[in-house]
């Protein structure tokens, strides 16, 4: 799908959140964004971009103000923050908007994408516009998709090496029903837990393991308190930015049109940026002393077949008309 494409979308599903609310106001000077990932984290740099191709758009007339790091809290508070107003926006892991757009789980079925290329041409088409209507309707606008990536388990026990190495882990992972369940059918013991108290409890031992993108395992230095580390690529993992309904229906036309034409910008170079990081820190965390453990295609196959249950269980959560179309598409 074209930018040109994707911007329409993004602002026909802004222009179905007008009509769902009144605006808290009818010009904004400064949009307040907060997030959990650090400072270097490539979705961090690029809302810098994002802040600075604004208020280039703008003269200098509508600004981004951005808190990355948690200094605003965790990622749960960001999403309670811009539901109520209180900042316009924040850019977070989907699975923090799960619970309240249960819709979005489609996008967390285990072991389905193959690379990527997959994941970006599924949220850019028909069902990231679906999953736009429904943010909608809850209040929030999609401004944009990055990627955070493919997730790998890491923990203090054992080498994943087979199905049957998950057994009894107690493996932290994001407050997604979909990815909680999947964990539990391939035998782990999953734990639901903010970002902000990982690093601590896997010091402490609360927790055997985790699960992450290899960017967010090096730039959170979950290295330090983790030895084992897999590529199990259970689920492919989205960022979304996304901004308070009424804040963003409260700009003019012009200065929602910078809005989105900047985040575009900034989502292009993210999604470059991100797979050409992926590998460096992959091989980061071995330099640092890691120890790697590549998961075989049948071991794959095995962790794919006993989480199909998880896959029938969603079609009746959610509806088996996104999840199908999911499916689908990924077929195609």
């Amino acid at each position: 799908m074209t930018t040109t494409t994707v911007l329409a979308r993004r602002t026909a599903a802004a222009l179905l959140a007008l009509g769902l609310g009144t605006p808290l106001m009818a010009s904004a000077e400064n949009l307040r964004f907060g997030g959990n990932f650090t400072d270097d984290h490539s979705s961090s740099r690029a809302m810098e971009m994002f802040q600075e191709a604004l208020a280039e758009r703008t003269d200098g007339d509508l600004t981004a103000q951005l808190f990355p790091n948690m200094q605003l809290g965790g990622a749960g508070e960001n999403v309670d923050q811009v539901s109520t107003g209180a900042i316009a926006g924040t850019w977070i892991g989907i699975s923090y908007l799960s619970r309240t757009v249960p819709e979005l789980e489609a996008l967390s079925l285990p072991f389905a994408f193959d690379s990527r290329e997959e994941a970006f041409e599924l949220i850019d088409g028909e069902v990231g516009e679906m999953l736009d209507e429904k943010l909608a309707e809850k209040g929030f606008t999609a401004l944009g998709y990055m990627e955070l990536g493919f997730r790998h388990v890491t923990n203090n026990e054992r080498p994943i090496e087979s199905i049957e190495d998950f057994e009894g882990l107690k493996i932290r992972l994001q407050p997604n029903e979909t990815h909680l369940d999947t964990f539990r059918a391939i035998g782990a013991n999953p734990v639901s837990m903010d970002i902000n108290e990982v690093y601590g409890a896997l010091q402490q031992g609360v927790l055997d393991g985790q699960e992450n993108p290899y960017s967010i395992i090096s730039t959170k230095r979950l290295d330090e308190v983790q030895q084992y580390l897999s590529d199990s690529g259970h689920f492919y993992d989205f960022i979304v930015v996304v901004a308070n309904r009424s804040t963003f229906n409260g700009l003019s036309d012009e200065q929602q049109q910078a809005v989105l034409e900047s985040m575009d910008e900034a989502v292009a170079w993210q999604r470059q940026t991100a797979a050409e990081e992926d590998q460096a820190a992959r091989e980061t965390l071995i330099e640092r002393g890691m120890e790697f453990t590549p998961i075989s295609d049948e071991t794959r196959a095995e962790l794919r077949k006993a989480s199909q249950v998880v896959v029938d269980d969603l079609r009746e959560k959610i509806g088996a008309e996104i999840v199908d179309q999911v499916l689908e598409e990924q077929a195609s």
